[in-house]
């Protein structure tokens, strides 16, 4: 049965680095499953950022979409870095039909719970990378909306299935899950 471990934090906090730091730690045959897609100079410098520091001690498999049966099809590694999570829903809202709302978040809703379940159903421990996108003021427009709901949503799921879940602020790493009361309130 596979693990599951989630890095969360801002934009630039270090979480790939991070990541990347813990499946070396893990150890055993590493997968990296990359989601972004490439539409500008930009993305592709960021792209070559992350070939470089991952090109020693990895396989990449591109996977934008169907990530879910991505990591199914990684079965023979003890390591699967799924870098990043919210990338891979913005693939997701940006094919979606933004006119029918309760479908988009139907959708993602089992977009995630089939993540999860392939993670669980995997022999590797699998390291979701996902941005943290709650701090800042509701955005004023529908996709925005819509991509910080399911983003939030993604998170919450995949922390709650979680061994372990490290939030990065400036390069650092705190486990989340051993500061927490573990959501018992009452």
């Amino acid at each position: 049965m596979g693990k599951i471990i989630l890095v969360t934090g801002g934009a630039r906090s270090g979480k790939s680095k991070f990541a990347e730091r813990l499946a070396l730690k893990i150890g055993g045959k590493a997968a990296y499953i990359a989601t972004a897609q490439i539409f500008d100079d930009e993305m592709a410098y960021r792209v070559k950022l992350h070939k470089e520091r991952r090109k020693n001690f990895c396989t990449t498999f591109e996977s934008p979409f169907d990530a879910d049966k991505t990591i199914l099809a990684a079965e023979n590694f003890d390591v699967i870095l799924f870098d990043c999570l919210t990338i891979y829903l913005s693939n997701f809202i940006c094919a979606a039909n933004l006119d029918d709302v309760e479908k988009i978040y139907r959708d993602a809703e089992n977009l995630i719970d089939n993540l999860i379940n392939a993670a669980k159903s995997s022999n590797a421990t699998v390291i979701f990378v996902s941005n943290e996108v709650g701090g800042g003021i509701v955005p004023e427009n529908k996709l925005a909306r819509i991509f910080r709901d399911i983003a939030g949503l993604a998170n919450q799921k995949i922390a709650a299935n979680a061994e372990k879940v490290f939030l990065t602020v400036a390069g650092l790493a705190v486990d989340l899950k051993k500061l927490s009361d573990g959501g018992e309130y009452f």
